[in-house]
């Protein structure tokens, strides 16, 4: 298991480069890779914002992870839309993007060692209406619930220094509930089927 990307992004606005007819949304959402060590501090990575700190952010959603075998997920829906499919690292508004650990291996309270760094996975994403914008698709929050394919939150216990390429080791915790459990639990029979 291995950290891909670390990613980052100042507090912006969500329809940067877009006509949206003056609307201003702030977002943290459009993440860029980090090139070198980028430091954890109790609150996130140095350099990234969140701009709605109820559903992003503060200390039990410091670090937001996401499975770079996702990705090709997200390429394919966006070729369905005639949308532009490449993806950057951090596309799906993550601080890592993580290889080796998907949703169905993690567990709340399981914690990643990182080097010095030590996370523990708090919580699952729940996406909301700027995922839509950032990806193109009307419904990529519903694709991202409907799929399981979330990503997780995590805290910081111990701080640090973390760049792309890192490895790191998942350290079992509790196993009470799953993050795929979170997420089957979200589905409800009056969702659209979008698969």
């Amino acid at each position: 298991m291995k950290i891909v990307s670390v990613n980052t992004a100042r507090v912006g606005d969500l329809f940067a480069g877009q006509a949206a007819a003056g609307r201003h949304v702030a977002t943290g959402i459009h993440k860029q890779p980090r090139d070198g060590p980028v430091a954890i501090g109790w609150l996130g990575l140095e350099g990234d914002g969140q701009a709605d700190r109820k559903l992003h952010g503060g200390p039990d959603k410091a670090v937001y992870a996401y499975p770079v075998e996702h990705y090709p997920f997200w390429e394919e829906r966006r070729r369905r839309a005639h949308q532009h499919a490449g993806l950057a690292y951090g596309a799906l508004g993550e601080n890592l993007t993580v290889q080796g650990l998907l949703e169905t291996a993690v567990w709340i309270g399981d914690r990643l060692a990182i080097g010095a760094v030590l996370l523990e996975v708090s919580d699952v994403r729940t996406p909301c209406f700027k995922l839509n914008v950032k990806m193109g698709l009307s419904h990529a929050a519903r694709l991202m619930d409907q799929s399981g394919a979330t990503g997780f939150y995590l805290r910081v216990l111990q701080t640090g220094m973390v760049a792309a390429g890192d490895a790191f080791r998942l350290l079992p915790g509790p196993r009470l509930l799953s993050v795929r459990q979170i997420s089957d639990s979200r589905r409800t029979a009056r969702q659209p089927d979008l698969f």
